[in-house]
């Protein structure tokens, strides 16, 4: 149970200013130095926003990932990088993006760079002087299976994420060393096929993962059904996921609500008896800028399946893409909503 009722948070993604997005498609024309301190300063914009809305938790963007999962696969030996895309014309879908091909045996003798995020994000937040905690998201071994293509020295997804499992675990490992005191393990493709998938497998990969965490630093998990451009791609329910996921070894749930318009929301109840819950509560697939009032409404609902003191409220998912000054706005409306009902519970 956490210290601070009715907690702010965000999963970990932010929207990338748009000089990072022209730089990021130029690179070319950078020096090494240049990219460096392009990487910080970019954290730094996401770390003063994330302040200025006034988060109790906040993260560095991931402002140095083009992605919360595939940027990754950068890190990892034994990976064809640049895959074709199957399908490049056409509304937006996850089939444009093709699988990688894996050639060797896949390790990452170097970490995945979480770490070196990390620290970068606490000497940010020390040197505006951020009172704030300070989170790290990292992929589950089975969504950073998700985009690599098995073949016959790993012939199933199963494989793989068994192969890349060690190497999550790893880098969990090292956060808690260099002090991360919250880290996120996404496990979105987990939420998303669980409906057809054996559930208490996903338990069981998941355990295994974190237990170089669990119990050492705050360990939470985000399940999401998807955004790609603003769609999902699960069979949007949680039911499918339960009993099985009661057991999973972590602190704190995320679960996606605002764009579900709050289907299921009593699960929260059933998950606060065990863990914290932390709900999603701004839409990131949507441009209505929730209200400090639309929020402070469903504070006041999920207070009536759960404690204040086992609730955490965040965006429904990460915020890379959602623009920037939607983003701000609906974090700074989000605190003010959250801030409101904890006025009326004199908290």
């Amino acid at each position: 149970m956490k210290e601070q009722p009715l907690r702010t948070s965000v999963i970990g993604s932010y929207p990338f200013p748009g000089w990072l997005e022209y730089s990021a498609r130029n690179l070319g024309e950078f020096g090494s130095a240049d990219i460096l301190e392009m990487q910080e300063d970019a954290a730094l914009v996401a770390v003063g926003d994330q302040v200025a809305a006034g988060l109790d938790v906040i993260t560095d963007g991931e402002q140095t990932r083009f992605d919360f999962n595939l940027s990754f696969y950068g890190f990892i030996e034994g990976i064809a990088l640049e895959p074709a895309s199957p399908r490049r014309f056409g509304p937006p879908a996850h089939d444009q993006r093709g699988k990688h091909q894996i050639i060797g045996e896949l390790r990452a003798p170097r970490g995945l760079g979480a770490v070196a995020e990390f620290e970068r994000l606490q000497k940010l937040a020390e040197a505006i002087g951020a009172n704030v905690r300070l989170k790290v998201s990292v992929p589950g071994p089975y969504t950073l299976s998700g985009r690599l293509a098995p073949n016959a020295q790993y012939e199933d997804r199963y494989a793989i994420t068994e192969a890349l499992l060690p190497i999550v675990r790893k880098e969990i490992a090292d956060l808690v060393a260099a002090g991360a005191e919250e880290i996120c393990v996404d496990e979105p493709s987990m939420s998303c096929y669980g409906f057809r998938e054996d559930t208490r497998r996903f338990v069981d990969i998941f355990n295994r993962t974190v237990e170089s965490g669990y119990g050492k630093s705050r360990i939470c998990t985000h399940l999401c059904f998807g955004n790609f451009k603003g769609h999902p791609v699960g069979y949007r329910k949680y039911a499918p996921l339960f009993p099985a996921f009661f057991d999973l070894h972590c602190d704190e749930v995320h679960v996606e609500m605002a764009n579900r318009e709050y289907a299921e929301l009593e699960i929260i109840g059933e998950i606060a008896k065990r863990t914290d819950v932390a709900v999603g509560i701004i839409d990131v697939k949507s441009y209505y800028i929730e209200t400090p009032d639309n929020v402070a409404d469903m504070v006041r609902a999920c207070l009536t399946h759960a404690p204040a003191d086992r609730l955490v409220f965040a965006p429904d998912c990460g915020l890379s893409q959602t623009a920037r000054w939607a983003a701000k706005q609906k974090l700074a409306n989000m605190v003010t909503g959250v801030g409101k009902v904890r006025e009326e519970l004199s908290l």
